[in-house]
C-alpha cells in the first residue's frame, strides 16, 4: 500500500488521520499550487518577451529578473511536494536486496539524514537572507530588486521541505504514544525558538570543536526527534554515521588530497547505498567537510550556494522543457505519430522496430527528456509490438535504446546541464547533438534490421499498408511539425534564445492540447504539478552537487587531480578510455544528471587539459550518460519500463545490450571522427 510514495506495511498502516499527520498536511499542501502558478506565470511571461521583442520589437527590461526569482520560488516549493510524491532519486540496491524490516529502517536512517541537512540549510538561508535585509542588498540587474525578496521564497520552501520530510517520517515510524507524538512538534517549536535567542552569535562555543550554540542545537534536535518517533536503534544509527564522518573528516584535515579524495568519495558512496536520496548524499558530505575538512568552518556556505547554484536564467529552461514534453504526453498525438511511422514501415522487416526508433527520435526532438520518452513510448510502441508478435527483449530493448536519443537530440536537459555547468554555448550544443543523434538512431535500426535474420521468429512480418492509409496518416506529423518549427525554428531563427525555447514550446504544446480536446484546467494543473516534481529533484541534486563541489574545489582537488594525470604522461585515448569506464561503471549505480553534476568538476578540467574541444566532449559525455540510464543495475529506463509493461527485468536488459554494444562502438567512431560531432556547428558560425 502506498500513500505519497512512502509504503506502509500491513502493521504499520499510514496515519493521515492523526492531527499532527493533518497539521503538517495544511503546512505542506498549498505548496504544490503555489509551485505550479508560479511555473505557470513564469512561462507566459518569457514567452510574453519573445512576442514583444520579436513582433514588436519592444524587448522588456523585466522578464529575465523575474523570471529567474519565479524559477527559484518554483524549485524551493516544488522540494516538499517532490518529497511527498516519493520523487527524489536514490540509489536502491541495497534497499531493494534486503528484508523489509532492514528497508524500512534505511528508509527512516536516510530520510533523518535528509532532514538534517535540510535543517542547516533552512537556518543558514534565514541568517543570510535577515543578513541581506539589514544590509539592503539589490541586484545588479535594471529592477536593483532588494535581495532578500527573491531570497525569502528558499527559506519558505525549506520550511516546507522540513515540514514534508516530517510527514514521511512519521508515516514511517512505528506507532508511538500520544505524548512522543507530540513531542516532536514541541521540539520543532523549541528549537526554532532557541535559533531566534541564538542568532548568528557564537554563543556557548565549544572548546576544540568547530561547533557553534546553532549548529548544536540542530544537531542534538534532531536526534531528540528521531528518538522520540522513530526509535532509539535509528536515532543511534543516525547519531553514529554523523560522528563517524565528522571524526573521520576531522582527522583527515590537513591530509594528503589524495586520501581526502578518496574519504569524500568513499562517504559518498557509503551515503548514496543507504538510499540517502543523491542531492541529500551530496549534500551531507559538503556540510560535514565545510565543518570538519577546513581549518575555520564554513557554514554560510550552504546558503550562498542554495541561492547562487539555482540564480540562473539558463536553468529555468529545466522546467519549460519538461512541461512540454508533458503536455504532449497528454495531447494524445505520440500515439498517431507512432501509428504514421507504423503505415509507412510496417510491412519492411523488423518495421515497428524502426517505426518505434523514429517515433524516439521525433519525441526526443520535442521533449527533450529521455525519461519522458521512456515512458511514452513504453506505453505506445511497446505494447503494439508486443500485440503483433515481437520477442519481450526485442521490444523493450528498442524502446529503451531509443529512449536515450532523447538527451542527445536538441533540446536537450542534460546538455543544459552541461552547458551551465562548465560554461560551454548551449546552442552550439544541441547543433553538434543533431548528427549524432541521427547516426545512433540509424545504427540502432541497423541493429533491428540485424537482429531479425539473427532470430527471425522475434521479429514477424509486418502488415501491408495502401497508399491511400499512408496519406491519411500523414495528419498525425503536423502537430510534431509545429512543435519542431517552434522549438528549434524560434531557436535557430534567432527568435528566441535557448533559454526561452522550452517555454514557446511549452505555449504551443497546450495550443495542441486545446486543438485534441485535452485542456481542462484540472489536467493542466495535474501536468504543472508533475513538471514541479521533476523540476525539484533535479535542481535538489544541483543544490547538493554545488556544496559538494565547493568543498571539492575549496581543497583544491580538481588541480591537484589534473596535475597529476599531466604529470603521469599517459597518451590521451588511454585517459579517455579510463573517463569512459569510469562514467560508464558510475552508469551502474547512479542517475545520469547527477553523475554529470558530481563528476564534472573533475573530469572536464582534465578533458581541457588534454585538449578535447569542450562541445566535443558534451556530446560524448551525453552518450555515455545515456548509456547509464538504461545500464542494469540501476538504469532508470529499465525500471520504468518494467513498471509499465508484463516484463522481467532480465528480458528488458538482455533486450538493451547489443543496443549498448552499438552505443560504444559509436563512442570509438566519435574519437576516431571528431569532426562528426565538430562539423555541423562550424559550418553553422560560417553562415
Amino acid at each position: 500500500m502506498s500513500v505519497d510514495g512512502v509504503t506502509a506495511t500491513p502493521d504499520r498502516p499510514p496515519r493521515e488521520g492523526h492531527m499532527v499527520m493533518r497539521g503538517l498536511g495544511l503546512i505542506t499542501g498549498s505548496a504544490g499550487f503555489l509551485a505550479s502558478m508560479t511555473l505557470l506565470f513564469m512561462t507566459c511571461i518569457v514567452v510574453y518577451e519573445v512576442v514583444m521583442r520579436s513582433l514588436f520589437n519592444m524587448p522588456t527590461s523585466w522578464v529575465a529578473e523575474i523570471s529567474v526569482y519565479s524559477f527559484v520560488a518554483l524549485v524551493f516549493l516544488g522540494l516538499g511536494v517532490a518529497q511527498r510524491a516519493g520523487a527524489h532519486i536514490q540509489v536502491e540496491i541495497l534497499i531493494d536486496s534486503v528484508s523489509e524490516p532492514r528497508k524500512h529502517a534505511l528508509q527512516m536512517i536516510g530520510n533523518w539524514l535528509l532532514l538534517i541537512l535540510v535543517a542547516f540549510c533552512g537556518w543558514e538561508m534565514f541568517c543570510f537572507t535577515v543578513s541581506e535585509y539589514i544590509n539592503d542588498t539589490r541586484d545588479w540587474g535594471l529592477l536593483a530588486t532588494p535581495q532578500w525578496m527573491p531570497e525569502t521564497p528558499v527559506v519558505v520552501g525549506y520550511a516546507l521541505f522540513f515540514f514534508a520530510i516530517l510527514q514521511t517520517l512519521f508515516e514511517l515510524s512505528p506507532r508511538q504514544s500520544e505524548g512522543r507524538t507530540w513531542g516532536v512538534p514541541i521540539v520543532v517549536v523549541a528549537t526554532v525558538v532557541a535559533l531566534a535567542l541564538i542568532g548568528r552569535r557564537d554563543v556557548f562555543p565549544v572548546d576544540g570543536l568547530p561547533l557553534d550554540a546553532a549548529t548544536l542545537v540542530i544537531l542534538a534536535a534532531s536526534l531528540v526527534m528521531a528518538w522520540l518517533w522513530s526509535g532509539a536503534r535509528i536515532a543511534l544509527a543516525v547519531a553514529a554515521i554523523v560522528a563517524v564522518m565528522s571524526l573521520l573528516y576531522a582527522g583527515a584535515q590537513g591530509g594528503s588530497l589524495v586520501w581526502i579524495g578518496t574519504l569524500l568519495t568513499l562517504s559518498l558512496v557509503f551515503l548514496l547505498l543507504l538510499g540517502v536520496p543523491v542531492g541529500a548524499a551530496l549534500g551531507m558530505v559538503g556540510l560535514i567537510g565545510l565543518v570538519f575538512l577546513l581549518r575555520s568552518p564554513q557554514l554560510p556556505i550552504l546558503a550562498d550556494r542554495s541561492w547562487t547554484s539555482i540564480n540562473s536564467f539558463t536553468l529555468t529552461a529545466v522546467p519549460t522543457f519538461v512541461l512540454m514534453g508533458s503536455l504532449l504526453v497528454h495531447s494524445g498525438i505520440t500515439t498517431k505519430l507512432f501509428d504514421l511511422l507504423v503505415c509507412w514501415f510496417g510491412r519492411t522487416r523488423g518495421g515497428l522496430g524502426h517505426a518505434a526508433v523514429g517515433s524516439s527520435a521525433i519525441f526526443a526532438a520535442v521533449s527533450g527528456s529521455s525519461l519522458a520518452t521512456a515512458a511514452t513510448l513504453g506505453r505506445v510502441a511497446a505494447p503494439e509490438l508486443a500485440r503483433r508478435g515481437y520477442s519481450d527483449r526485442l521490444t523493450y530493448g528498442v524502446v529503451a535504446a531509443g529512449s536515450t536519443l532523447g538527451i542527445l537530440l536538441p533540446p536537450s536537459i542534460a546538455m543544459i546541464i552541461y552547458g551551465n555547468t562548465v560554461g560551454a554555448p548551449i546552442t552550439v550544443l544541441f547543433i553538434a547533438g543533431i548528427i549524432p543523434g541521427l547516426m545512433l538512431a540509424g545504427l540502432f535500426a541497423f541493429t533491428i534490421l540485424g537482429w531479425s535474420y539473427v532470430v527471425p521468429s522475434a521479429v514477424p512480418q509486418g502488415e501491408r499498408y495502401s497508399m491511400a492509409e499512408k496519406l491519411r496518416s500523414l495528419g498525425g506529423m503536423v502537430p510534431f511539425l509545429v512543435l519542431i518549427f517552434s522549438v528549434l525554428g524560434s531557436l535557430y531563427f534567432g527568435i528566441a534564445t535557448p533559454t526561452e525555447a522550452g517555454a514557446v514550446g511549452a505555449a504551443a504544446a497546450f495550443v495542441i492540447c486545446v486543438f485534441t480536446g485535452r485542456a481542462a484546467p484540472k489536467d493542466i494543473y495535474l501536468v504543472l504539478l508533475d513538471t514541479v516534481k521533476v523540476t525539484a529533484f533535479i535542481m535538489l541534486i544541483v543544490i547538493g552537487a554545488s556544496i559538494f563541489g565547493w568543498v571539492f574545489d575549496f581543497l583544491r582537488l580538481p588541480r591537484e587531480m589534473v596535475a597529476a594525470v599531466t604529470e603521469a604522461n599517459l597518451a590521451p585515448w588511454l585517459i579517455m578510455l579510463l573517463l569512459a569506464l569510469f562514467y560508464l561503471a558510475m552508469g551502474t549505480l547512479i542517475e545520469s544528471i547527477s553523475m554529470m553534476l558530481m563528476t564534472l568538476s573533475v573530469t572536464y578540467p582534465i578533458v581541457v587539459a588534454l585538449g578535447f574541444d569542450p562541445i566535443w566532449f558534451g556530446v560524448v559525455l551525453v552518450i555515455l550518460v545515456e548509456i547509464g540510464l538504461i545500464t542494469p543495475p540501476v538504469g532508470i529506463v529499465l525500471f520504468i519500463l518494467r513498471g509499465l509493461g508484463n516484463v522481467s527485468l532480465r528480458d528488458v536488459a538482455l533486450g538493451v545490450t547489443p543496443f549498448i554494444i552499438v552505443m560504444l562502438a559509436f563512442i570509438v567512431l566519435l574519437y576516431a571522427v571528431p569532426e562528426i560531432v565538430l562539423w555541423l556547428p562550424e559550418q553553422m558560425e560560417n553562415l
